[in-house]
Order: C-alpha cells, then structure tokens, then sequence
C-alpha cells in the first residue's frame, strides 16, 4: 500500500512539473472555465504519459512548493465529469491527504490518473475548448495539438521508483494512529478498527442521538494505512456501521426553512476490504429533497434576495436578517431543488459577497450547498 502522504512529499521533492505531474493552488469546479482547465491538464497527463500513473497535486504554492492545502473534496462523481467531456476518458481518483501543518479542515489534493493506451480527447465543447481538441504536455503546459501522438514509456523507471519510495510501514501507521487519536483529537470521542489484519481506520466526532440514532458531528475519518481523509465536515453529521469486511459512512444533511430542521441522508459511501491487500469504495445517493409549498417558497425567496441586495448596497440588517443570510444558500438550494430554475445561478453569482461576510457560517454553507448540487448533478 502507497502512504499518499510520502508520496505527494516525493512527487514535490524530486521532480518538477513533467509529462506525468502537475501542481495547483486549488480546483474551482463551480465555474466552466475551472472545470475546462482541469479537464485540459487531465487529458493532455493522460495522452502525455499511457503507461504509467500520473499525477495532479492541489493546494501547493506554484513558486515555492509550500503545501497551504484546500478545502476537503470528497466529491468520488468527479469521474462523471471526465466520462461527460472526453472521449476515451482515463479512469482517475480524487484522494484528500491530511498534513500535521494543517488545519482539521484543511487537506492537499491527489489526483491519481490511471494509464491508457488510447488517445484521449474533448467530445463536446467546453469554456473556450472546442470538441474534438486533443491536449499533451510540453514541460510544464498542457497544449493542443494536432499531430499523431506516439506511445510513450519514458516515465516508467522514475515513477516505480517514486512509487515504491512511498510504501507504508507499521512505523508510519501506528504514528498515523497516534497522532489522530491523541494529538488531533483528544478534545472528542475517537475510535479505530483493524480489518483484514491490513487496514486501519480511525473516526472521530460529538455523538448526540436523536430518537434511535446515534448522529456524529465534527466529523474526521481516515484510512491510516494510506493517509486518505475520507470524510470531514464542521457541519453535516453522519452514522457509522462496520461488520469484519466493510465500514460503512451515511452522510446527513440538515436541512429545513424558517428554524425547523431535519436530518436527510445524502450518501452512502461504503469500503470493503480484501485479503489481498485491496479495498473498494462504493458510493449510493440517497438524497431525496424536502419538498415545499410554491406560494410560501416565493415568499422565502424573493425575502432572501432582498436581504443579499441590501448587505451587497453596505445597508444595516436586522438581527433576523442576518440569520437569514446565514442560512442564504441552503435556502436557495431548496429552492431550486423545488423548481426555481435561477436560484442556483443566483447562489453563484453571490459568492464573492457570501465568501466577504464577517460570519464565516455565511461562506461555509455556500460550500456545503455546492458540493450537495454538485453531487446530484454527476449523479444524474
């Protein structure tokens, strides 16, 4: 098993920007241009590099190679984006890798991209890239091109040998362990559990129980064997089963209008583990959305807009409107999950001014709304 983490470190160390790597500050998948770049650098790593891993690090400083991290992603649908964009898609895995210089909140990015011998390329347009536009590294670009591509095993020697330097030990799993469970999180219930006599996996998070169920908030889980945070949130809550062979996380949503507030579960992820050394992750949406009166979400929506345009214009809110800028973006989201074809566009377009408030609750659950329709939208 690779330790993610030893890996990034030697991606960093020993090699610049190549025909098998590439570093970024941050994703931003929210925009078509964001989600053009990525795809760009995607295609021209695969087409660049058939026959072996290749790699894409994000939250690292571009001049200096400073890991500054970003914002938890645990969005596995990333791959339907590949599949919708290009044509002979390589299969690739969005892993968050937790560094004790960070914040809780706070991760690095590893996206692994497999080999492929078939040229990858865009089957429909996208931003300013047109279909049929075939990328490939030069340095470190991602370019067109028009010319025949030709196999390539340049990289193979160098990446096994990165690759191997990056194994996991016991040393480096019983340190993950200790450093969850006694250095991160002394402050709050934590517990592990060793499957297949192979993997490790440590939780940690506030239990409160609400009729029969036993909720987690603050949640943080890793797979210590691998230095692969599976899921955090400061928000959302989730359940937690296992048996001998698998470990099972449902992830809750609060969601709810004028303070009343329910628990709707959102996803399934669930990792089986094999004797051989493997494991698999399955995820399952489970979401199905509250749904509300027309007339009174007319009612809710237009207030909240007008709340937005007054904190844009620098006018003084009330008390009672600024809880409802709190809670701006989870109302928008409910809106448009109940029809209002604009709402998300307007969620976006606020961004800048949501992201500005003094109440950081304000830009935290903007996040949360995105990362629940863009789960919906890959999952459709």
């Amino acid at each position: 098993m690779i330790n993610k983490r030893l890996l990034i470190k030697n991606l960093l160390a020993h090699n610049d920007e190549s025909t098998f790597y590439d570093k970024k500050r941050q994703l931003n998948l929210h925009t078509k241009e964001g989600k053009a770049k990525f795809l760009k650098h995607i295609c021209a790593l695969s087409n660049s590099n058939p026959s072996n891993n290749s790699y894409i690090v994000v939250g690292v400083e571009d001049e200096n190679n400073e890991i500054v991290g970003d914002d938890f992603f645990d969005d596995s649908r990333i791959q339907n984006l590949v599949n919708a964009f290009l044509e002979n898609p390589p299969k690739i895995q969005y892993e968050n890798v937790p560094f004790p210089n960070l914040p809780k909140d706070r991760v690095v990015g590893l996206v692994t991209i497999k080999p492929k011998h078939k040229t990858s390329f865009f089957k429909k347009n996208i931003h300013t890239i047109l279909a049929n536009t075939v990328f490939v590294r030069r340095g470190s670009n991602s370019i067109p091109t028009e010319e025949k591509i030709p196999y390539s095993k340049q990289n193979i020697e160098t990446i096994i040998s990165i690759e191997n330097n990056s194994r996991n030990s016991i040393a480096h799993t019983l340190d993950g362990v200790m450093n969850f469970m006694v250095d991160r999180h002394a402050d709050m219930l934590s517990q592990y559990k060793v499957f297949r006599e192979l993997f490790v996996i440590c939780w940690a998070g506030n239990p409160k129980k609400i009729r029969d169920t036993t909720y987690l908030s603050r949640v943080d889980i890793e797979l210590i064997n691998e230095q692969i945070k599976l899921f955090y949130s400061a928000l959302d809550v989730v359940t937690i089963s296992f048996d001998d062979e698998s470990f099972t996380i449902i992830e809750h949503v609060p969601l709810g209008l004028n303070d009343k507030t329910s628990y709707y579960p959102l996803e399934q992820l669930t990792i089986r583990f094999f004797d051989n050394g493997y494991y698999k992750m399955e995820t399952e949406m489970l979401f199905e959305p509250p749904k509300y009166n027309t007339k009174m979400l007319h009612h809710i929506y237009n207030a909240n807009l007008a709340v937005l345009t007054k904190f844009q214009k620098g006018v003084t809110i009330s008390e009672r409107e600024e809880k409802d800028l709190e809670n701006f973006s989870y109302t928008l989201m409910i809106c448009y999950l109940n029809g209002f074809q604009d709402a998300k566009q307007k969620l976006i377009d606020a961004k800048p001014f949501l992201k500005a408030n003094s109440n950081p609750l304000v830009y935290l659950n903007f996040k949360e709304a995105m990362r629940i329709l863009r789960k919906m939208k890959y999952n459709e």
